[in-house]
């Protein structure tokens, strides 16, 4: 069998059409249920559709990833110098033959590419919130500027078009991202990046979706205390270190260096190796030198992150409680609350049940849905301003 180089460009064209097609449909739909709509209301749903693709494809990229497939095609943008599995046929039957249960076969090839024309079609939908955003502002500014209330944002600095700008750019970011993680073959490091890219992409689309309701009178800005809005800042900053230790666990297989709870292997404090555990920029598997990485690296990996949980578990319950006294939170409280049990039952059901692809891809659906919550809980608030200092 030929190599195949890693890099292939001949596709290209034929992969950013597939992307379009897919992005047509939520296009036509956006245009049909908003077409008599004002523009920030036709901006502010083309950014949720966007977001909900986004989020599906978060999932997905998630189910690659516990499949196995994401060296299904092992070159990149397309499969063996093709648009499609299809094209790539004969390739992918010698590498299925030479290795049945290897990283290429027939299916695994289908949901790598079923990912890379989802991925496409959101970076079609991005650069199409962008382009409308720079156009309307350049045509007619006074479209974008509805009354001014008093007491709420200038809706000219809510609807600037620098957001959809940069979450163009993070896509591309992302983009290369992907390819890294094919080409790398999986290095941890990356694979960890680009879940945490797609977390960030999911953040962006949601506080432009605040910015746009708030334009559009959807929404009042809430003010909370500030001991909230600390916590709410404390939380979300919490958040993103469990993720990107979740993500470190996935990529490293670690879940199951500990297969009981609350405690592993017997112990509250099992033998860990923290140094090689957290050496960042190594190939997968690999240790110090020629060596592997140890079940110890893997059960440090593993239990950080759990005792991490614990953190951010009560760190989220007690800014959900702050919250639901806000007026104009409680829904994000109980959103907060219900998630984080999601979590605590999807993160136990991996553990003891030996990592089962559904509650694999619904933790991973529950770390998203917490970033879409506590971006928009961010972003529909602000903080009470500080009590003049009179002196008697």
């Amino acid at each position: 069998m030929t190599e195949q180089a890693l890099y292939d460009l001949s596709p290209a064209i034929r992969l950013m059409l597939m992307g379009l097609t897919v992005a047509l449909g939520p296009l036509a739909w956006v245009w049909l249920r908003s077409r008599n709509a004002p523009l920030p209301h036709r901006l502010r749903m083309l950014t949720l559709v966007t977001l909900f693709l986004t989020f599906d494809l978060v999932l997905f990229g998630a189910f690659t990833r516990l499949t196995d497939s994401g060296l299904g095609c092992p070159d990149w943008p397309g499969c063996y110098g093709n648009a499609s599995p299809l094209g790539a046929h004969a390739d992918i039957t010698q590498a299925q033959a030479a290795m049945p249960t290897g990283p290429v076969t027939h299916p695994k090839a289908w949901i790598e590419m079923i990912h890379r024309y989802v991925a496409t079609g959101v970076g079609v939908l991005i650069l199409t919130l962008t382009a409308v955003t720079w156009l309307a502002r350049r045509q007619n500014r006074k479209q974008l500027i509805p009354l001014i209330k008093t007491g709420e944002p200038n809706p000219s600095d809510v609807l600037q078009p620098w957001w959809p700008t940069l979450t163009l750019v993070w896509v591309c970011l992302q983009g290369a991202f992907g390819a890294l993680t094919v080409t790398m073959k999986l290095f941890p490091a990356i694979v960890t990046l680009h879940l945490l890219g797609g977390m960030v992409l999911l953040a962006l689309l949601r506080a432009q979706s605040a910015r746009f309701a708030v334009a559009a009178g959807d929404v009042r800005v809430a003010v909370v205390p500030r001991s909230t809005w600390l916590l709410l800042l404390v939380g979300f900053a919490l958040l993103w270190l469990q993720i990107a230790l979740g993500g470190w666990v996935s990529t490293n297989y670690a879940v199951l260096a500990c297969t009981e709870f609350p405690s592993c292997q017997g112990s509250f404090w099992p033998a860990m190796d923290f140094r090689l555990g957290f050496t960042l920029w190594r190939e997968l598997g690999a240790g110090h030198g020629d060596t592997n990485f140890t079940f110890q690296a893997l059960t440090a990996v593993h239990y950080v992150h759990r005792l991490s949980a614990y953190l951010v578990f009560a760190t989220l319950l007690l800014l959900a409680r702050q919250l639901y006294r806000a007026p104009g939170m409680r829904f994000h409280a109980h959103w907060i609350v219900a998630l984080v049990l999601w979590q605590l039952v999807t993160g136990v059901s991996n553990v003891v049940f030996g990592w089962p692809l559904l509650a694999a891809v619904s933790h991973t659906g529950g770390a998203a849905a917490l970033v879409v919550v506590m971006t928009g809980a961010l972003f529909s608030c602000r903080r009470a301003a500080r009590p003049d200092l009179r002196q008697n």
